[in-house]
Parts: structure tokens; sequence; C-alpha cells
């Protein structure tokens, strides 16, 4: 396996191995209560004093105060539970207060959520904002001048974590200069990249959270200006001179403080110039593996760690798992929203096309990076580009070679089914989907097929046959319902037999009357999820729920024992073609056969045919593997397996034995 690089620093960093010593060494030797009166807890207050200090000087706090706290989410909180609280005492007092909260449009979207949520826990009734930001995706300050008189509270941030984009602060401040409204600037992705003196700003509260900049997750700062005003939002024992209670965390609190060190002293972290050829160095390789990449933030107003790309016809994800297969660690959008199939609300908020919002790719990375990292990392990214151009989906990539098969995509738990007929370079698609449209004619394009026929399983009446080749593609009116028989059949023939049918596409649930149709083993191939998640036959409907389901699992370690005792087992990458040639090989670094998950149904029948053979299926997480695994065990192939967590578990297998 590769050794991961890991190009995703603005959702989190690794922890600076001197900012380990120094949580081991509180947790260890100075694990007193900063609260104590006695030694240990003198020791304790001393290193967190000592901490604080060092912020204070590197943020330019001045006379105003910085707590400790738990990371920026509850930094954010409490600002906006601070100056909410304010705002209603001033109302209340009968003082003219405005009735905007206003956050950029491009804010975290921790800062709306509590916005929301406490103004509707107080009752204030304020209405929310989004501050417009420009095509570069700096905020709109005319915008901002003419909302200013009736701001309540203004938030904005110092640099978006999606984008790298940087703030005007001082023309948002100035903007502000006449206005009553209190001020917040996120300034997490602002901390060790950007030169701040808060005293000198009419920022009124700041929030940082450490593992942004190499500290653990769990510690983090607040910001509060000397005359801003204040509401704890816990309150307890009294802690952080009754600002924020509950026992220090003295472990993050002494790491955060070795990291705040480590940039003060100047020599742990690369300056910005190095950083910015480093940048640059990452989009040259970019430019020449991925033709009409477009980024989608200038550098010139950017932080010199993130890179934010679109690609015209290629989709987040897979730009991501080809990326992933090539270890290279990136991400879409933010972190805290990856896992959501959306486009990108702040290239939205830019006013970047659809196409570029949906599939941005986030590159991002830390200030401790070395140039033998850039240069690996260059590397991987062209070996990608060349991955992506062998399967044909890249712009200037030659048309592979065409294959036969029975092509599968997925969308919402609904299938689209394609026929592919190499000989004849023709092919036709079954229930294709809108979402997947642009899916289906890039696959088309690449391998330079001519759609034959576009058909419905929902269609009222039965189309003509289709003749794909050696292929017959044949519909069948069934119950209400038409489905479409594939098999081989010589020119002459109009029908085909049972025993002829190799797969039947159909969008009905009930299978009966399928009987007189199909083989025992034809592979059916439903429309929808809710029948089969790929696909089943007449022979495993009627054997359903008769055999105990065996454990098909393997771990890391489980595998590796497998492998050792059964040397004729086939490894089975499930990963698409360009996610295969980016990688270094399957588990362990051994050879892998390919099949695409989408083209499995293709090589069932061969499988079928030879049950004693031991297969092991293998992907990037193991949701694709357990689907096949499933399918070849539900079709009566006993001899199957898949490497549970694939290999991202089987890349952290080191990690997990050491923690057992």
């Amino acid at each position: 396996m590769s050794t991961e690089i890991y190009l995703d620093g603005n959702a989190t960093t690794a922890v600076l191995p001197a900012a380990i010593d120094a949580a081991l060494h509180a947790m260890g030797e100075g694990f007193g209560n900063p609260s104590s009166s006695h030694g240990a807890g003198l020791k304790a207050k001393a290193l967190m004093d000592d901490a604080r200090a060092c912020a204070r000087r590197l943020l330019g706090v001045g006379e105003g105060r910085l707590i400790f706290n738990s990371g920026a989410t509850e930094g954010i909180q409490t600002a906006v539970l601070s100056a909410l609280c304010a705002i209603r005492d001033r109302r209340a007092a009968g003082q003219r207060v405005g009735s905007l909260l206003v956050y950029g449009a491009t804010e975290h979207k921790a800062v709306p959520e509590a916005l929301a949520h406490w103004n509707h826990l107080l009752g204030l009734d304020l209405l929310l904002y989004a501050l417009p930001v420009d095509a570069s995706g700096r905020h709109d300050l005319d915008a901002l001048r003419a909302l200013a008189p009736e701001a309540a509270l203004v938030c904005t941030m110092a640099a978006n974590n999606e984008t790298g984009v940087i703030s005007d602060l001082d023309g948002i401040g100035a903007a502000l200069a006449d206005s009553s409204a209190l001020w917040m600037v996120d300034c997490v992705q602002g901390l060790g990249k950007l030169a701040l003196n808060l005293q000198a700003t009419r920022i009124d509260y700041a929030p940082f959270s450490g593992h942004k900049l190499f500290a653990p997750k769990g510690i983090g700062m607040l910001y509060v200006r000397a005359e801003a005003p204040f509401t704890p939002l816990i309150m307890g024992g009294g802690q952080e001179t009754g600002l924020r209670s509950g026992t220090e965390n003295m472990a993050g609190i002494a790491a955060l403080g070795a990291v705040l060190h480590a940039l003060e002293e100047g020599k742990t972290f690369r300056s910005h110039a190095e950083l910015s050829g480093f940048r640059e160095r990452l989009a040259v390789s970019l430019r020449r593996a991925l033709p009409g990449i477009v980024f989608n933030a200038a550098f010139e107003h950017t932080l010199p760690t993130t890179l934010n790309f679109s690609v015209p016809g290629l989709a987040s994800r897979e730009l991501l798992d080809v990326f992933d297969a090539a270890a290279v660690r990136v991400s879409s959008g933010s972190a805290c929203s990856a896992a959501k199939a959306a486009p990108s609300y702040v290239l939205q908020a830019m006013g970047l096309p659809d196409w570029r919002s949906s599939s941005a790719i986030r590159m991002s990375f830390g200030a401790t990076i070395d140039s033998a990292t850039i240069d690996d990392a260059c590397a991987r990214i062209e070996r990608c580009g060349a991955a992506l151009r062998s399967a044909g989906l890249l712009p200037d990539a030659k048309v592979p070679p065409a294959a036969d098969g029975v092509v599968q995509l997925s969308y919402a738990g609904r299938h689209s089914w394609l026929v592919l007929d190499a000989a004849s370079r023709t092919a036709a698609v079954i229930d294709a989907q809108p979402e997947l449209q642009a899916r289906i004619d890039a696959l088309l394009h690449s391998g330079g097929y001519t759609l034959g026929a576009s058909l419905r399983t929902d269609a009222a009446v039965a189309a003509a046959p289709v003749r794909l080749g050696a292929r017959l593609l044949l519909p069948c009116r069934v119950a209400d319902a038409t489905i479409y028989l594939l098999g081989r059949a010589d020119a002459a023939q109009t029908t085909l037999t049972p025993a002829a049918v190799r797969h039947a596409f159909t969008g009905q649930a009930a299978l009966a009357p399928l009987t007189e149709l199909l083989g025992a083993d034809s592979l059916i191939c439903p429309a929808s999820e809710a029948q089969s998640a790929f696909c089943t036959s007449l022979r495993a409907e009627a054997r359903a729920g008769q055999t105990a389901a065996d454990d098909v699992n393997l771990d890391a370690a489980g595998l590796a024992a497998f492998l050792q005792s059964n040397p004729n087992v086939l490894l089975v990458d499930v990963r698409e073609a360009y996610e295969h040639a980016a990688s270094a090989g399957g588990p362990g670094g051994r050879a892998a056969l390919n099949i695409p998950l989408s083209r499995l149904a293709q090589q069932i029948e061969a499988w079928q045919h030879n049950p004693s053979q031991p297969l092991v299926f293998f992907c990037r997480s193991g949701n694709r593997s357990a689907k096949a695994v499933h399918c070849l065990r539900r079709l009566g192939h006993s001899q199957c397996w898949h490497l549970a967590g694939g290999m991202a578990m089987s890349a952290a297998a080191p990690i997990l034995a050491l923690a057992a």
C-alpha cells in the first residue's frame, strides 16, 4: 500500500510531535487541577498561563479576553449568545438596535445555524440575512455598507474553509465604522496562516480551533474584545475567571500551547513564500493531469495552502475515488458536509455554474509539509490523470478498446442498465435516469458506442426488438409491464428460449410470471434497489431464506491468513477501472483482477460455471465489495468473501493493532 499523502489540512491536521509530548507531559507529570492551590495545581496553572500568554502575544489580544474552550463551534455559540443577549437587553432598555443578523453567504454552516438557534430560543425574531459575495468569493462591501445601519450582529470569516479565500477584514471594519453592530470573525482557518492583531480592529469576537493547526481535537479559544458584552455559555464552578466553567482540558491546552510556541519561534512552519511555491507546483501537475481544469478561486486572494478546482465532465465522486485509490486524501467541499451529495453552497454563492459547484474538489495542506511530499503528490496526481485518461474519461483520451457487457448505473435507489456490443460499437440503455444522463453519455462517448435504443420497463407499449451485433434484446409484455430479455441469437432469430436468456431487465416486483420466459439461472436485473441491490435469479429467489448466511467478512489480518492458506484465491477489485489503475495494487500490494461493480453482471456467469473458485472482493470502503459478495452468495457461489472496511481499513490495520 502506498504511503498516504494527506492533502485535507483544512478539515483537520495531524498533531505536532511537540504537541503530543506536551499533552503526555500534562497527563503524566502535570496532571494537577489548575484550580487547586497546592503544588500540583500551581504547576498546571503555570502551564495554562504560559499557553494563554503565548496566544495573547501571537493574536495581539491587548486588553481583550482569551478563553480556552472545546473549539470553534463552542466559541461561535458563545459569541452569538453573548451578542444576542446584549441586543435583547438593549432593546428592553429602549435603546435602538438593528433588526438584522448578517452573516457571510459563504460562512461555515455553524454560524447561521447558531444564529437561527439562539434567535429562536431568545425570542428576538430578528431577520437572518446572507451577505452576498462577489465572483472571487469576497464579501460585497457596498451591500454591507447599505445594511450596516440595520445590522445588530455581523458574522464573517477570516478565510474560507472550502476555497481559502481571504476576507478583506479592513474593508469590512471600515464598512461597519459608523454602525453599532457587534462583529464576530471566524478565525479558524486564519490561525497560523494570517497575521492577526485583534486589538487593532473593531472585531468583538473571534473563535479559534486547535485541530486546524496541529493541535488535538477538542481544544480551542475565543477572543472577546475588552468592551464587548459577554454571557457565559457554560456556568458552573467558575473556571476561566467565570467565563467558561468546567475543569480545563489541560492536555489540550498544553498541546495547543506547544503549537503556539512553535509558531512564535518561527522554525517549525513553512513561510508564506514556500507554501505558495508548493501550491503552484501542485497546480502545474493538476493542469497537466486534468485538461480543462478550472480553479474556483484565484490564488491572489486565497490562503497559499488551499486549492479548489473542478474538471469538466468529471463528478467530484470520480475525482475523490481516483485520488483516494492513489492514497492522496482530498475532499469535496467542507468535511462537515462532505457526506451529503449536494452542490457547494460556497461556490453557488460565488455565482459559479452548477457543474463547478457540484463537482468541486478541495486540496489543502498543512504548513509543515515538505518538498519531497509535494513531489510525491505531484507524481500521484499525474498518475491519476493517466488512469482517468486510460478509462476514456478525459477530453484528450484515446478511445479505449470496446468491451462487451452489461453495465449497471445507480442513483437514489434506482438502476439504469446499459448493454454494450463491442463488435458493432452499438449500445442500448434501459431505464435511463436524468441524473445519470451525463455519465451515460460520457461512457458511450469514451467507448465510441452509438446508442441504438433507449428503452423503459415502465413503457405502456413494448418496443421493437433491438439487434446489438450477435445479441438480441427482446421486449415482452408481462402483467402490464415491459421486460427485456437479452441473449445471443443469430440474425434469423426473433425469439429467445428460456435457456438462451442470459439477462432479463425488469421493473416489476413479481417474479412468478417470468418462470415461463427465463431459465433458472438467467440473471434478473431490476430497475430498483427495493427489488434487488444488484441482480438475482429465479433459482436464487426460490431458495432465499432456506440457508443460513455465513460470515462473508474478512478483516485485514484475517485476509492475510486466508490468502496464505488459499493460494488459489482470486482477489477481485470492484472499484472502477480508473481507481484500479491509479492504485498500487490490492491489499498488501498484491495483484488483483479488476471487475468494476458496475460490470459485475457480465462476469457472474463465468463464476457460476466455476463455483469452487474462491473469490475475495475488495474496494475503497467495503460498500461495493459487500454488494458483490452478497450478490454472488445469493446466486449460489459459496466460496466468496470480501474485505470489510475496504482498502481504507486495510491501511489502518497497523494502527488498529496498536490500539488493541
